[in-house]
């Protein structure tokens, strides 16, 4: 294997040497390490898609089967997620974004030998591990997150990879690139993948990266659909002859999705910070996830399983079919649920939990006001702009990624309200954003360490 490496790394130079122009060369080695990321990103997307809803459906089937399973299922799967992370990858754990945002952070000549901690293959191997025996375990996480930390290690490995001869490309650039591509395949959302890297990771003007960002997404987007098929997230709502007048609705549930998002990203924290200072040994850690998992279980088994799992069922449910009005504790369970998940050490993500979460929240309160069948629609969809906003403190990225989801570009200034409003409502429980602090800790944590 490592002799064919080394003859394509001679063949590869030899052609270059033989193209004259310079400035032509030059873009095309720079080029060439954003598209084979992007494509390898793009496979990687798909299979953990794949792998993970699988996951998903043997949780089902076995609920299905005979569902005090859950009760068995669930302690196990919390238990092994988290000493996966333990043991064999300890920066894998929890959604990947905040990681991401610290490499980003870290892409400086005096620290970027600390992004290895962040960004590796086996970052990539336990991420996809854990997760999905947190998902079949009855966890309520996502694979998105993770695909961006997955990303952001594909692109860097690819960049240490480069012989010594090649251009050098700047690392901060790489990883924003690789980020802004996992998430364009992961939800089939090119232009949520670009402003993501924008408004979240971006510190340097666009236009140092603007051509590797936009290629990368695109190639890494069609790689996903060549292998996964054209799709949309979660298909075409119906939203048709809805007045003005719903924008009151939307800031409505826009303002209390702010909140009760913000509110649950500080409970998180709030988790994390006690988990750190009280459970010292892991015999404290594996109690304590046992008795979250039975908690789980028994609001799955007792009152409602929809508290389980990533929750896009429930999406898909509300927008699309007639049952569009959730119970008024759903919400809370979505909220609960990633609340013990997110915290219990494994890796999962939020995004997909965020955006059940604003969709029960802009159910239960559109029954509660009787609107019709599409004003509801578009009050859900607001709803889950608001609560990813509200996690992330990213309006643009947040309603831009719902706009492609469900190819509603006629609500674009709907959803952009109810970004808006989201965003000025979480800053009044708190100023930084669940990714922030995390972020800041992990930062903190490493600079220590070495």
């Amino acid at each position: 294997m490592l002799k064919i490496f080394s003859l394509l790394r001679k063949g590869l130079k030899k052609s270059f040497d033989n193209i004259r122009n310079e400035q032509l060369k030059n873009n095309l080695l720079q080029a060439i390490p954003f598209w084979i990321g992007s494509v390898i990103t793009g496979f990687f997307a798909v299979m953990y898609a794949k792998i993970f809803a699988w996951g998903e459906h043997l949780l089902n089937f076995m609920m299905n089967w005979h569902a005090w399973t859950i009760f068995i299922i669930a302690p196990i799967g919390f238990v092994l997620s988290w000493w996966l992370v333990k043991e064999f990858a300890p920066y894998a754990k929890g959604s990947g974004i905040p990681q991401v945002m610290a490499a980003v952070e870290l892409a400086n000549p005096k620290e970027h030998t600390k992004i290895r901690n962040l960004l590796s293959l086996k970052i990539i191997v336990f991420k996809i591990l854990s997760s999905v025996v947190l998902v079949i375990g009855g966890g309520a996480v996502g694979r998105e997150g993770p695909t961006i930390q997955i990303a952001g290690s594909v692109f860097r490995k690819v960049n240490e990879y480069l012989p010594h001869w090649w251009p050098k490309i700047s690392k901060k650039n790489m990883i924003m690139t690789g980020a802004a591509a996992g998430l364009a395949a992961a939800f089939n959302t090119p232009l949520g993948g670009i402003v993501f890297a924008v408004e979240e990771l971006s510190k340097t003007h666009i236009n140092y990266f603007k051509t590797a960002l936009f290629t990368a997404v695109i190639i890494a987007g069609l790689t996903a659909q060549t292998l996964a098929g054209s799709y949309l997230y979660l298909g075409y709502p119906k939203t048709n002859d809805v007045s003005l007048m719903v924008m009151f609705p939307i800031i409505l549930v826009a303002g209390t999705a702010g909140i009760l998002a913000s509110q649950l990203s500080v409970m998180m924290l709030k988790m994390s910070d006690w988990k750190k200072r009280k459970l010292k040994t892991d015999r404290a850690n594996i109690v304590f996830l046992v008795i979250c998992a039975l908690f789980i279980a028994s609001i799955a088994y007792f009152i409602n399983r929809e508290i389980l799992g990533s929750g896009k069922e429930i999406m898909e449910r509300v927008l699309f079919t007639k049952d569009k009005h959730e119970e008024w504790y759903v919400p809370v369970l979505r909220m609960l649920g990633p609340a013990l998940s997110f915290t219990s050490g494994g890796a999962g993500g939020i995004f997909a939990p965020a955006l059940t979460a604003g969709a029960s929240i802009g159910s239960v309160i559109s029954g509660a006001i009787h609107l019709t069948s599409n004003e509801t629609n578009v009050v859900i969809l607001a709803g889950m702009v608001a609560f990813l906003t509200g996690i992330t403190r990213a309006p643009f990225t947040s309603a831009i990624i719902v706009l492609e989801m469900t190819d509603r570009h006629s609500l674009i200034f709907h959803l952009m309200l109810a970004g808006m409003v989201s965003s000025i409502a979480s800053i009044l429980v708190s100023r930084h954003s669940l990714y922030d602090v995390i972020k800041v800790n992990f930062l903190a944590e490493i600079r220590e360490k070495e």
